[in-house]
């Protein structure tokens, strides 16, 4: 289970080093073999190939009633390798497409990683927590 943010600079090839809390069991999950794709709330997800095939099959066995979210998902996703010094380098097309300067941010959402340009992170958040608590949640408590 991934969990937990990192504060992460792209270098000038749009590389990202993994933080090392989570490369070692990327190494061990997936060989450093990783899939990126689109997510509709303008960020990036990160996942270890194992987990995206998983997902993939579903996708591609949705009904033709859903092809646009299929060509978000699929047409989007791209694999990429952690190379022996951590890094994964982001496809141009997916830094535009979420928008990613050089302050990006890695949450651990279990299975998978969210990433995000930093600032738009920080605004999505004080949205969320202006917008005050989802129905759904309102009995949970720690």
């Amino acid at each position: 289970m991934f969990q937990g943010a990192s504060s992460i600079s792209l270098d000038a090839k749009g590389r990202m080093v993994i933080p090392s809390r989570h490369r070692d069991a990327l190494s061990l999950q997936c060989e450093g073999r990783i899939t990126l794709t689109r997510h509709p709330h303008g960020c990036l997800l990160f996942f270890p190939r194992p987990v995206w095939e998983t997902h993939r099959e579903k996708i591609a066995s949705w009904p033709m009633s859903a092809r646009a979210w299929q060509r978000i998902f699929l047409g989007s996703a791209s694999d990429v390798e952690m190379d022996s010094a951590g890094r994964i380098l982001i496809p141009p097309e997916l830094r535009k497409a979420a928008e990613l300067s050089r302050d990006v941010m890695l949450l651990g959402m279990g299975s998978h990683f969210e990433i995000w340009d930093a600032a738009k992170l920080a605004e999505n958040e004080a949205q969320a927590i202006a917008s005050g608590m989802p129905e759904a949640l309102q009995d949970f408590s720690f």
